[in-house]
């Protein structure tokens, strides 16, 4: 039951994506057909030399007729139709064959590239709860690896694989025709062959699919080093990656060999069993022959059809491993295209349009793991351009507030509000657009500084991008870059400093012009003089927004509006920096130990005599 779903699913996949290419495919029918055709008729040239040139057979009619079109005597006019009508069968066979593989090959690779977009289209419409629990590596493998061999499948196995079968209803035909008790020993052993390799198959798709799996961990842990590389060389861990690597890798080979212990089996039984139905054909026919009861042009022609009878059976051996992995890579494709992992959006969901942007948490609970919640119960409000600073101790939950008012995660109880409405009425799109982020450690893109500005607004101008600089403080250093605002940023925009890749993060979001500003300690990793210019640019940004920023240093939210103090997924305390400190609670205690680190840790105890 559960193969015929799978195998459903994946005739629904190749369907829809062969859909939009139905012209292509009816020209690689129509050139299937001929080329089944022509490999039909290839043998009956020879048959016609065997039987009526140098058997001397009386012709048929037809063959009589069009002989008479030849020059010279009536037995080479017989084999000059022959000749002719062998170049004739090859060059049409050769072009049907050439149009098929060139559309096959076409499609082939323009169904890989919408595979590719639509699985990775999928991917990014995730959850950020989907990645919490996917490595990076195999979700890359599935992309490029699995969607190659589909594609690769697609555009020779499988056009192989049709001409043998389309061939094998026409000569199945003509098989009975010349000789029916010699047909029925082809009909007969080839479904004891299939069945056998159906089963064989089970053993080589299982061996194939773990070999994907080792190989994505290999691609992982390539991935998650060549990350980190800064890292790795900062502590000098190259030894420790390595053997990481090297572990994954042997992995993968011992999977590989045992798989290919598995398919090195299939092929020679098939070779085998094939080959003793060839040498009974053989033996008898040989014997009718001499008896008169058979032509040798008919026994040559029949031992022609019988070898291509049993090639889709001998392919199929032959290439077991290739279509074991083609069939995994579905099953992966499928794993993700099948799995909802979006954030779900109500048909009924509104554009936000302007939002004012008031928020409020009313009896939040949220967790990763339902066995670990990390906010439990919190309720706050902010008004519509209030400037609020989030604190507490590491892992209190701040981070995870930011993250639900943009929807990256739902709440699991309670509800996040934006101006009184439930951000889950909201359309995501609509409701992200009306938000700007300024994280702690700017992310950029392969490309210009033009395009990474203008990554929060692709629409804006040239002029736009240029005073949205000015005003994070990022125009000096881009007008001195060698190609201005047209540089091109390497991987992460690590040519820049912190500081500057800050300032280029806070354009971005300038140039969004969002009411709500989301701002994750921007400043904590720069220096004193690109923390000036940070913050100066910041002041500008914030004017007339909502203003939510998570602090670990204290000293930088002491004038914001509100203060909300977070412990243990709660919301501790809140109040302005004056009224918390007069409170004498959690966030007093934190600004004491701010303030004054040493006092704040006790000492040894020394014992008094």
């Amino acid at each position: 039951m559960e193969g015929k779903s799978a195998a459903s699913g994946m005739g629904r996949l190749v369907a829809g994506l062969l859909r939009p290419y139905r012209g292509s495919v009816a020209t690689i029918l129509f050139a299937t057909a001929v080329e089944t055709a022509m490999g039909l008729a290839a043998p009956w040239p020879l048959k016609i030399i065997l039987d009526n040139v140098i058997g001397a057979r009386e012709p048929p009619g037809w063959l009589r007729h069009v002989a008479s079109w030849m020059p010279g005597e009536s037995v080479i006019r017989i084999a000059a139709v022959a000749a002719i009508a062998a170049v004739i069968i090859a060059v049409v066979g050769a072009l049907a064959s050439y149009v098929d593989s060139y559309y096959t090959e076409s499609v082939g690779q323009w169904v890989a590239n919408d595979l590719r977009v639509r699985v990775y289209d999928h991917l990014e419409h995730f959850s950020l709860a989907y990645y919490d629990t996917h490595q990076t590596g195999a979700l890359l493998s599935t992309i490029t690896d699995d969607i190659d061999t589909i594609q690769g499948f697609a555009s020779s196995t499988t056009l192989s694989i049709l001409v043998d079968l389309l061939a094998i209803v026409g000569m199945l035909g003509l098989m009975f025709w010349l000789n029916w008790d010699f047909a029925l020993v082809a009909v007969g052993v080839a479904p004891f062959l299939l069945f056998f390799v159906a089963r064989f198959r089970k053993a080589v798709k299982k061996a194939a699919r773990e070999v994907r799996s080792r190989e994505s961990e290999v691609l992982s842990v390539v991935q998650q080093g060549l990350e980190f590389v800064r890292v790795v060389n900062a502590f000098g861990r190259q030894d420790v990656e390595e053997k990481h690597l090297l572990e994954a890798s042997r992995a993968a080979v011992q999977a590989a060999l045992k798989a290919r212990r598995v398919k090195s089996l299939l092929s020679p039984i098939v070779t085998i069993v094939v080959s003793l139905c060839t040498a009974f054909v053989l033996w008898r026919g040989a014997s009718l022959v001499l008896a008169s009861t058979m032509t040798a042009g008919s026994l040559t022609v029949f031992l022609s059809y019988l070898a291509k009878f049993f090639k889709p059976v001998q392919d199929l051996a032959k290439m077991s491993g290739t279509i074991a992995q083609a069939a995994v890579g579905v099953e992966r494709v499928r794993a993700i295209l099948d799995m909802d992992m979006s954030i779900p959006e109500r048909p009924d969901a509104r554009d936000p349009g302007k939002l004012e942007g008031a928020v409020e948490f009313d009896h939040v609970a949220f967790a990763y793991d339902p066995a670990v919640p990390v906010l439990k119960d919190v309720s706050f409000s902010i008004a519509a351009g209030q400037f609020v600073g989030m604190v507490g101790t590491t892992g209190a939950g701040k981070s995870t507030v930011l993250s639900l008012i943009p929807r990256l995660y739902d709440a699991t109880a309670g509800s996040v509000l934006i101006d009184g409405v439930d951000v889950r009425e909201y359309q995501l799109q609509g409701l992200r657009a009306q938000i700007g982020f300024v994280l702690q450690d700017t992310v950029l893109f392969r490309g210009t500084v033009r395009e990474n500005i203008a990554y929060g607004r692709p629409a804006a101008t040239d002029a736009e991008i240029v005073e949205a600089a000015k005003l994070a403080n990022a125009h000096e250093f881009i007008a001195r870059l060698p190609d201005g605002y047209d540089a091109q940023l390497g991987e992460k925009g690590l040519t820049l400093s912190g500081g500057q890749r800050q300032r280029i993060g806070i354009a971005r979001a300038v140039i969004r012009n969002a009411p709500i500003l989301i701002l994750d300690e921007p400043t904590a990793a720069l220096d004193s003089h690109s923390e000036k210019l940070v913050i100066e640019a910041l002041e500008r940004l914030m004017k007339g927004r909502t203003v939510i920023t998570v602090a670990h240093r204290l000293s930088t939210i002491r004038d914001v509006d509100k203060i909300v103090v977070f412990k243990d997924g709660v919301v501790a305390e809140q109040g302005t920096h004056g009224e918390l400190l007069a409170l004498g609670g959690v966030y007093a205690e934190l600004h004491r130990i701010q303030i004054d680190p040493v006092a704040a840790t006790p000492g040894p105890k020394t014992s008094t005599a």
